[in-house]
């Protein structure tokens, strides 16, 4: 048993602390409403009943939270898939780190975890940012589902302390064998459609580790991980953001903007939906980097991560169609999307659009949006380039 206490502030919930936190998700007023829209043939006390039978996070996962994630993917979703399984395999039961691109605040950490568990890998711990636990409900539930809260908001000196006790908890936690760990490559989802890696993420990785740059990343086990929306999430929201900062310099965040866009990202739909999970870095990979100076070691690292999950990728019609838009090209159709098809994602796009305020210019805003959609295959065609 390792000794958890120097992580009480970010840890997640135990068994006993998440029987106790889902007992008081189950008395708050907003319970019956939610069972009804996830379960609407079932009584409507379903969702009560589920959240204070259980008696351990397993049971909490397998019990409660599959049934949710299937519901929410019936009811905004064309289907889930999933690839690359066989990757984990390889480890051999070893713990690992999963790096993946982000796309929604919620719905990836929830899809991963519930991928990885309905395939036999029930122990994976989500790193989550502080900002959204802004009620006890949602804290309650986040960290009932094996949440590391990452604190956000913080001065510089708070900001590498907290980084260096992270560090240190994701390290110990897969090395000890106890659990894996799911990380965003980023702070903050992907707005644009470009995945990148932060550097200052693989930075932090290294913070803890007590021997050579090469060890030190290998006992991690990282694992990338590629998720892929039809539809994206919070597609409308995200290009009005990103047109406030091209125009203004800078957007300031309202009070509950965050809980806005979860509940956004879970209700609006989603088209189809796959995660694709990459093969682990190699032993030889990690010595390529490690024999590079200073910060090219980490660059390398993101190098490889980045181009792992672009490999990943599962582009759908509507990237392919807004590229196809953006250059005032055709060279997709057919091949990749019909003329109908096209007809349908105009609409689409005209209906988003209209639920951004008309003082913005529209075409830019309308640029924007198509290329959080084009993004993607701008980057696989520009990887397949550079080989």
């Amino acid at each position: 048993m390792i000794d958890l206490s120097e992580f009480e502030s970010i840890r997640p919930y135990s068994d006993e602390e998440a029987v106790a936190a889902l007992a008081r998700v189950a008395r708050h007023p907003m319970i019956p409403v939610i069972s009804k829209y996830l379960f609407p043939n079932a009584p409507i006390n379903a969702l009560h009943k589920s959240l204070t039978s259980v008696k351990s996070i397993d049971e909490f996962q397998k019990v409660v939270m599959v049934d949710v994630v299937n519901s929410v993917l019936a009811k905004t979703s064309e289907g889930f898939t999933c690839s690359g399984i066989e990757n984990l395999k390889e480890l051999e039961g070893k713990r690992f780190l999963a790096i993946s691109n982000h796309r929604d605040i919620v719905l990836d950490p929830c899809l991963i975890c519930y991928s990885l568990f309905d395939r036999g890998f029930s122990e994976v711990e989500l790193c989550v940012g502080s900002n959204l636990l802004q009620n006890r409900l949602v804290e309650d539930l986040l960290r009932s589902n094996r949440m590391i809260k990452v604190i956000r908001g913080i001065s510089a000196r708070e900001l590498y302390l907290s980084s260096k006790t992270l560090s240190k908890y994701i390290r110990l936690t897969i090395t000890s064998g106890t659990s894996s760990v799911w990380i965003a490559q980023r702070e903050g989802r992907t707005k644009d459609g470009w995945d990148t890696t932060e550097q200052g993420l693989l930075k932090m990785f290294d913070m803890s580790g007590e021997k050579s740059f090469e060890e030190n990343f290998r006992e991690l086990n990282i694992i990338p991980m590629s998720i892929s929306y039809e539809y994206e999430p919070c597609d409308a929201r995200k290009a009005r953001e990103l047109y406030i900062k091209q125009t203004e310099g800078k957007y300031v965040k309202k009070p509950r903007e965050d809980m806005h866009s979860i509940l956004t990202g879970i209700g609006q739909r989603k088209g189809h939906i796959h995660l694709n999970i990459g093969k682990a870095l190699t032993d030889e990979e990690i010595a390529r980097a490690a024999a590079c100076s200073g910060n090219e070691r980490y660059q390398t690292i993101r190098h490889i991560l980045d181009e792992r999950i672009i490999d990943g990728y599962k582009l759908w019609k509507t990237n392919y169609m807004a590229f196809d838009l953006l250059s005032g090209t055709r060279d997709f159709e057919g091949e990749k999307y019909l003329p109908e098809d096209l007809d349908k994602f105009h609409k689409y796009i005209e209906h988003k659009l209209n639920k951004i305020e008309s003082r913005y210019d529209r075409k830019a805003v309308r640029e924007i949006f198509l290329r959080i959609y084009s993004n993607p295959v701008l980057a696989v065609l520009q990887k397949e380039n550079t080989q």
